[in-house]
């Protein structure tokens, strides 16, 4: 046998892994039958996973069931891995056998060989004492630990995907404030529309970004209902009748999650809602931050023949041939975010429905895309609102242009003279390029006095009942 390579067994036999890999033979036959993408588990599957074996050997051993030597060793090394520091050992493809087992015994073996190590043993020796079966894997099953470490793992990374949203929420917010005194044409179905402050989209957009902060909240709230000691089909065979309780509180220890009991273990195995309910949340969101990224590139478009109301932070060049163009390419950066998460919601969704009975098969790749959507929203976002939103300035001169152009000011004449007397002015309007104030004055609808207050741009955007003056 070459010196680069040791022998291990499984049910199946022997087989040749890395010399120095702490993975064994049920890994190395996962990296040999499904070398598909090339990709590896995201960290929140390997912590998530983790945090689990080293709860479980914590729990066994005050139950009574696992040697405390072996315990000791198992969480020592789990604690390694919750800790990243074992990392490049967890190689097998999200595109694997169903279920998730090959990512699962690929943690169980790691902190196996870890565990054994720490008891002073050899990679290669026979005599290994820790086994990823009985003992780093008691009273557990994939059909309840990935469900579980699914749950964890989104939870892991909410409160940064929640911060990143705070953050935006609040540079949108300062935006209104600061913009509060830009009044600009609306517009509707892409055409002039009454006045609004540019401060008042603003502020519709940092709501929106609460909004939807609110309902991951919610969701995420939900991924707190935790099966783990269901093992294979919910009826917890070959667990502690205490095991689930006692998990539960030790997770909730070791997590800060406030977890609690799904309430039908026989549900947990089943079941994918809960997942593919939060990444549904995850789409709804960047539904919201794509419009707001599409409204800012309308709003800055041109900027010589677009609208040009706002300015973005110029932060690269935008072209290889036209000298001196820039694009708005954070919130086009945003849109391709926001494109590859809605992408991989529809993979959550439908291998959600794909379960089966007792168990559903799709989890590795349910678990994969969540993670992934969340990791690429925290840097999307977190780029965006530092490299765009904070830089954003407001082009007041353009703003008042376009404003003094739009015929559809005539509204707030119409509760005096009317519908259809105002609209006859709007066309005319915009058939000439007249001024309305100058058309109602030619008509003697109105006197000056009674034009100029009814064409106060700024209490326009206020709401209200615009009346004839005295």
């Amino acid at each position: 046998m070459s010196s680069s390579v040791r022998l291990e067994r499984d049910t199946l036999g022997e087989i040749n892994v890395p010399a120095n890999a702490l993975y064994g033979a049920q890994t190395q036959r996962a990296v040999l039958n499904f070398p598909i993408s090339g990709m590896k588990p995201y960290p929140a599957f390997i912590w998530s996973l983790a945090i689990i074996k080293r709860a479980a050997a914590e729990v066994n051993r005050n139950l009574g069931i696992l040697d405390s030597q072996l315990s000791a060793a198992i969480i020592q090394a789990a604690q390694e891995v919750i800790e990243g520091k074992l990392n490049e050992h967890f190689v097998v493809d999200p595109f694997q056998a169903g279920a998730g087992t090959s990512h699962h015994m690929n943690v169980n073996e790691v902190i196996a060989n870890r565990a054994n190590q720490i008891l002073g043993y050899e990679l290669d020796d026979r005599q290994k004492p820790v086994s990823p079966n009985d003992h780093v894997n008691m009273a557990q099953s994939t059909n309840d630990v990935v469900p579980t470490a699914i749950r964890l793992g989104c939870l892991w990374r909410l409160n940064e995907l929640i911060s990143a949203l705070d953050e935006l929420a609040q540079a949108l917010t300062l935006k209104s404030q600061e913009f509060d005194d830009v009044i600009k044409s609306g517009r509707t179905h892409l055409q002039d529309a009454v006045p609004v402050r540019l401060g008042q989209e603003f502020g519709a957009y940092a709501q929106a970004i609460r909004n939807d902060r609110e309902r991951l909240m919610a969701a995420g709230d939900r991924l707190r209902r935790i099966g783990i000691g269901g093992t294979a089909a919910g009826t917890g065979l070959n667990a502690h009748p205490e095991y689930h309780q006692r998990m539960l509180s030790r997770l909730s220890e070791l997590t800060g999650q406030p977890l609690r009991s799904s309430g039908n273990l026989f549900e947990s195995m089943q079941s994918m809602a809960d997942p593919a309910d939060f990444s549904a949340t995850l789409r709804t969101l960047c539904i919201t931050l794509t419009r707001i990224a599409n409204d800012l590139r309308l709003m800055a478009s041109g900027p010589a023949t677009g609208i040009d109301e706002i300015r973005l932070p110029a932060v690269q060049p935008g072209s290889s041939i036209m000298p001196g163009k820039v694009n708005p390419v954070l919130a086009e950066m945003l849109n391709m975010a926001c494109y590859h998460v809605q992408g991989c919601d529809l993979t959550v969704a439908l291998a959600a429905q794909a379960g089966q009975l007792e168990v559903n098969v799709m989890m590795p790749i349910i678990a994969h895309n969540l993670f992934g959507m969340m990791h690429v929203l925290i840097g999307a976002i977190t780029a965006f609102t530092e490299k765009c939103i904070h830089g954003i300035v407001a082009n007041r001169k353009k703003a008042a242009g376009w404003l003094a152009k739009n015929a559809i000011l005539i509204t707030a004449f119409s509760p005096i003279l009317g519908y259809h007397t105002a609209a006859t002015i709007a066309r005319e309007s915009m058939e000439t390029g007249r001024d309305i104030s100058e058309i109602v004055l030619e008509k003697k609808l109105l006197d000056a006095d009674q034009i100029q207050q009814l064409l106060d741009v700024r209490a326009m955007t206020e709401g209200g009942f615009r009346s004839r003056a005295d």
